[in-house]
This record gives structure tokens, C-alpha cells and sequence, in this order.
């Protein structure tokens, strides 16, 4: 005998919620018939899923393992619907997008009102976040797709290209490195340069594609670290120290009125990729492509 999609949306709800009164109210079922069902998922396990207390239920080891599998499953079984109430009508229904905070605010206010135009019937429900809390999300099946710059590890996962989006160098207006056309790698004093914090892929991208060193900028972070582009803009404004910001920002308006001037590197363009990502086999596949074909024209 195998669980049964009902029972492990008790045992969620019983996680969730802390106890069996709680969770049958959610469930919209009587507590009796809520206790039933995890006993009758305690049978077919072999063991016992929560230890029942006077101040409510714990989950045990075997429950918490049980409850990992029931968040996978239980959201394949939502695609599933979707999928089927959707076939032949792509990108309809619910459709759950994760976008990073280096993208989210500059490519959104362009790709929204085009989605909306095109597909009058999609419910999109976005995500801002980190990227390796975004892939988290998306093998774990509480994301249907994700917004996120590459090279990233990319393993379980399938994507399509939306954009290059040029790195260029950014200095407090007046500052020698500027003062021509275009930027040479070797003239950046690590100490100057100023980065997101960790955790951000941006930082990477900028430590990979543009000749920098992460030896050269860890005294500097100690002290100085953004934890988005408009305080990065604001802190080279300043007069803090370097940075490189994505084209696409920038074009979206992020420098505005402050003091900074921007170049090219002349080796080259170094560069992020910008993809739309889904797992590996995902029945969101053909949607997940309908959707990069459309961000490419936003």
C-alpha cells in the first residue's frame, strides 16, 4: 500500500499548524477524521510520523523525512492539475516565478505589461530572492520556473537564453580610471572595489568575467558591502570606490542623477547570462520557453 495524496496533505497541514485540532480546521475536516488519516500513513510507513504531547505534535525523524518527500510530491500533483487544466493553453493559470533582485526591478516593469498583453489568462505569482534559494525552491516544486543570471551550477535544471547583459565598470565622476573611453582590468585596485555582499551572483559573475581577484577585494568587504544596486550606486556616488553594474540596470535608470560614470572594459565584454530555468523534465517545460521567447522581446 502507498500513501495517499490526502494523507500527506494531513501531515503537512499537521506540521504546519502544530496540532490536530488546528490542522483538521484547515483541512476542512473533522479532527477525528484528520487523526485517522495519519494513523492510516503511520501504518503504511511502519512507524510513527509525530509524537503526540500535551503541547502539541513534533514531528520524528521518520515524520520529518516523510514530510520532505510530501512537499515534492504534493506540489508535482499541484503541476499536475495545472498541466491538465491547461493543456493546449500554455502559460494559463497559476505560473510561480522566482527573479533575483539584480534583475527583478530593472527587466519586470518592461516584461509585465507585455505578459499580461499576451497572455490575459496567466495568474503569476513572483518570487524575489537570492539565486540558490530560488534553485532550492525550484527543485522542490514551490517554483515553476526562475529568472536568474548565468553561469550558475546548473545541475537537475533546464533553461533557455533571455539576454547577455554587459558588466561595466562604475567610478565616482572625475575619477582617474575614467578619464578615457574604456576601462582596462589592470588599472582596478582591488582595494577600491566595492561588491554585493556574499551570496549574490553578481558578485561572482564580476569576480569570474572581469580579471579580478577575490584576494584583491576581501579587506575591502570587510568594511564595505552593499546588499543591493541601489546602495552600491549610491556608495561609488559617494566616492567609496569602484564597482560593475549590469547593463541592463543601467539602462533601466539605476544611476539616475548621482555622481558615477560608467565604461566599458576594454578587454572584451564580460557579461552574465540571463535565463529562464526550470527542473530538468518539468511538464512546465514548453511554458518555460514561451516565457524566455517572450522576456527576449521585452
Amino acid at each position: 500500500m502507498l500513501p495517499t495524496i490526502r494523507q500527506l496533505h494531513y501531515l503537512k497541514l499537521l506540521a504546519e499548524h502544530g496540532s490536530f485540532g488546528r490542522a483538521a480546521e484547515a483541512a476542512h475536516v473533522t479532527q477525528p477524521t484528520l487523526s485517522a488519516g495519519i494513523q492510516e500513513l503511520e501504518r503504511t510507513l511502519g512507524g510513527p510520523v509525530v509524537d503526540r504531547a500535551r503541547s502539541g505534535v513534533i514531528l520524528t525523524a521518520m515524520g520529518e523525512v516523510a514530510l520532505a518527500k510530501a512537499h515534492t510530491i504534493l506540489n508535482e500533483a499541484e503541476e499536475l492539475v495545472e498541466a491538465a487544466k491547461n493543456a493546449g493553453q500554455p502559460l494559463t493559470g497559476r505560473f510561480r516565478l522566482g527573479v533575483i533582485p539584480t534583475i527583478a526591478p530593472f527587466l519586470l516593469p518592461r516584461a509585465l505589461p507585455l505578459l499580461r498583453a499576451q497572455f490575459p489568462k496567466l495568474r503569476l505569482f513572483l518570487r524575489e530572492d537570492l539565486t540558490q534559494r530560488l534553485i532550492a525552491a525550484l527543485k522542490a516544486g514551490q517554483l515553476d520556473a526562475a529568472l536568474i543570471a548565468l553561469p550558475y551550477d546548473m545541475t537537475g535544471l533546464a533553461w533557455d537564453h533571455v539576454s547577455d547583459d554587459e558588466l561595466l565598470a562604475a567610478a565616482p565622476a572625475g575619477h582617474p580610471i575614467v578619464r578615457g573611453p574604456t576601462v582596462a582590468a589592470a588599472e582596478i585596485d582591488g582595494d577600491e572595489l566595492i561588491l554585493l555582499e556574499d551570496g549574490h551572483c553578481l558578485r561572482d559573475h564580476v569576480l569570474n568575467s572581469c580579471g579580478v581577484s577575490p584576494s584583491r577585494t576581501l579587506a575591502k568587504e570587510e568594511s564595505f558591502a552593499a546588499t543591493s544596486l541601489p546602495t552600491l550606486v549610491q556608495m561609488v556616488g559617494s566616492g567609496l570606490g569602484l564597482t560593475f553594474l549590469p547593463a541592463m540596470a543601467i539602462d533601466a535608470g539605476l544611476i539616475g542623477n548621482t555622481p558615477v560614470t560608467i565604461r566599458p572594459l576594454a578587454e572584451g565584454h564580460p557579461s552574465r547570462e540571463i535565463v529562464v530555468a526550470w527542473r530538468a523534465g518539468s511538464s512546465r517545460s514548453t511554458e518555460g520557453r514561451l516565457l524566455a521567447a517572450t522576456l527576449r522581446n521585452a
